[in-house]
């Protein structure tokens, strides 16, 4: 079974299938009475593309986080990703017959490029189909250049890296406020999102000790976590 999860929104209709694209920056060149050479370069970065019903119509094969919501909820969702300028969280969901979530979860912080709304009576009857192309996002920190004058009146350029100087300790917890996800504490108090693995791994018995408060069987490896739970923070 198979979830797709944007920015926390649940698709109600699980695409059949989904591209992902790996983009190739290498560069062929040709030496002269050599041929061509392949300079290697780091990936580019990735783009994953597919299609997905928003029905206008609640269906026994679908899937509701709450309760139903038409195309339009999805259609507004689609439009506020492209038109927000930031970067959100795409996750594929793979679970077995019994519900448990396996552990190659399809996670990525990416961009919305494009969508496409298409409306076909004879093909989707009252329902739209969304084709959808994302990219994947890489954070990135700017420098700060300064302009110093030495005393001979020279000017000279000099590169900094912004630095806390505040001599406020670091955080070592963290109590979890509604919207809250491993992903997103992990990249404001840790400043990289992929470390929530290691946010759950130190906080794995409460963590699981809220779920079953709140009468889930597991938190499905940190994918559910509650307003109040008070996290550790790895260093």
């Amino acid at each position: 079974m198979y979830q797709f999860y944007m920015d926390g929104v649940l698709l109600p209709v699980t695409p059949s299938s989904f591209t992902i694209k790996a983009a190739n920056q290498n560069k062929t060149v040709t030496l002269i009475n050599e041929g061509e050479i392949n300079i290697l370069k780091l990936p580019g970065l990735s783009k994953i593309s597919f299609s997905a019903l928003l029905p206008n119509q609640p269906y026994s094969f679908a899937q509701y986080k709450d309760s139903f919501q038409n195309a339009h909820y999805y259609m507004d969702k689609l439009e506020l990703l492209k038109t927000s300028c930031a970067p959100f969280r795409f996750m594929v969901i793979r679970t077995n017959d019994s519900g448990t979530v396996l552990m190659d979860t399809f996670d990525m912080q990416v961009s919305l490029e494009e969508y496409q709304l298409d409306e076909d009576a004879e093909k989707y009857g009252t329902d739209m189909m969304a084709k959808i192309e994302l990219k994947q996002y890489a954070p990135y920190k700017t420098k700060k250049i300064t302009f110093q004058k030495t005393e001979t009146a020279a000017t000279t350029a000099t590169v900094t890296e912004q630095r806390d100087t505040s001599t406020k300790p670091k955080e070592t917890t963290y109590t979890v406020v509604s919207g809250d996800n491993l992903w997103d504490i992990a990249r404001i108090k840790l400043g990289d999102g992929s470390r929530s693995s290691e946010i759950y791994q130190l906080n794995k018995d409460t963590i699981e000790a809220a779920a079953k408060k709140y009468g889930r069987a597991s938190s499905s490896n940190g994918w559910w976590i509650y307003p109040g739970t008070v996290l550790r923070l790895p260093s």
